[in-house]
């Protein structure tokens, strides 16, 4: 899983397994990634931007769209974190939007 980041930083590439999602791998490899809820489609933080891999990734859900409307700047390849769980080997390449840490 290949990481790109909006705000510049240099592009991170990890291996993901099938079952981790797009959150587990960001947070296992010290990449920052806003999880407000804890990881459970409780809100939007998460959200990132799937550049190439969405086929290895389950089809959104209407809470996952739900929540993806309320997150800044939504696109036609927004995703919650949370909710892309890898189910194959395709190459994913994943956007992580600017993100605002309030306290940090």
């Amino acid at each position: 899983m290949t990481f790109k980041f909006a705000d510049g930083a240099p592009d991170e590439t990890h291996p993901a397994v099938e079952g981790e999602s797009v959150l587990d791998v960001a947070l296992n490899n010290d990449i920052k990634l806003q999880h407000n809820c804890g990881g459970v489609c409780g809100c939007s933080t998460c959200h990132v931007y799937i550049e190439a891999g969405m086929d290895d990734l389950p089809e959104i859900s209407d809470k996952e769209e739900d929540y993806i409307d309320r997150a800044v700047d939504p696109r036609i390849n927004s995703r919650l974190g949370c909710q892309c769980v890898v189910q194959g080997n395709e190459d994913i390449i994943v956007t992580i939007p600017e993100q605002d840490f309030l306290g940090h």
